[in-house]
């Protein structure tokens, strides 16, 4: 048997309907603060999608960010205090 039947085969069965693809882009859409908004308006899965990156890049620089300012108040803060060990904590996670 050809790779390409035994994939199809094999594809076949987890395969996603356009009906669960567009129910998914519609709660991504739900999600993303940007697009919240413009619920009523049509938007294209692209723009969704496109969006969807956007929001996770900037909540991965958000999440650098603060951990960043957590090191530096951890630098600042005695090392044994009961505000060093939740710093560290919240590093940690």
């Amino acid at each position: 048997m050809s790779s390409r039947r035994s994939r199809s085969r094999q594809s076949g069965s987890s395969r996603i309907t356009d009906d669960q693809i567009t129910d998914l882009v519609s709660k991504l859409q739900q999600l993303v603060p940007e697009l919240r908004s413009r619920s009523s308006d049509m938007v294209s899965s692209a723009k969704v999608l496109q969006e969807t990156c956007n929001y996770i890049r900037s909540l991965h620089r958000e999440v650098d960010d603060l951990s960043e300012r957590l090191s530096e108040l951890l630098a600042t803060t005695d090392a044994t205090s009961a505000q060093a060990a939740i710093i560290r904590s919240l590093l940690m996670q």
